[in-house]
């Protein structure tokens, strides 16, 4: 995480940079995650604004969830276990089940409705990262 926004945000507030060994730990001891999948920024700039809007919505959110944000050098293994399909995205879970995901940058009512309506509903399956399935009928 060498770029500067997401580095500030990083040492400011303290969230772990976790990869593929220290995930499931981490999801397993917060009933509420939130995980930062950036990417590079200089290829999704979208990423620095999210950098600055996220420790916000966690200060709105006080003690709801806890932030963490995904190596960069892990998250092209990791995104697949939550199939989303764009960068920056938000990866929400409840003790580390699979809640849903904000892809990009939102309206501020919006993250604030996403957020709420994420909180509140129960894990589902996460969708796939599109690899399509052929049944052989022979």
């Amino acid at each position: 995480m060498s770029l500067s926004l997401i580095q500030s945000m990083i040492d400011k507030y303290g969230y772990p940079v976790l990869n593929e060994e220290t995930l499931d730990d981490f999801v397993q001891r917060h009933e509420h995650v939130v995980l930062f999948f950036t990417e590079n920024p200089r290829f999704f700039p979208e990423s620095n604004d999210v950098a600055v809007i996220l420790p916000e919505l966690m200060k709105l959110f006080d003690g709801q969830l806890s932030a963490g944000v995904i190596d960069q050098s892990s998250e092209r293994i990791l995104y697949k276990r939550f199939g989303f399909k764009g960068w920056p995205s938000l990866v929400f879970l409840r003790r580390g089940e699979y809640l849903g995901v904000i892809t990009g940058v939102q309206d501020w009512a919006d993250y604030v409705q996403e957020f709420e309506r994420l909180l509140a509903s129960e894990p589902v399956r996460p969708p796939s990262i599109g690899i399509p399935v052929v049944v052989d009928r022979s």
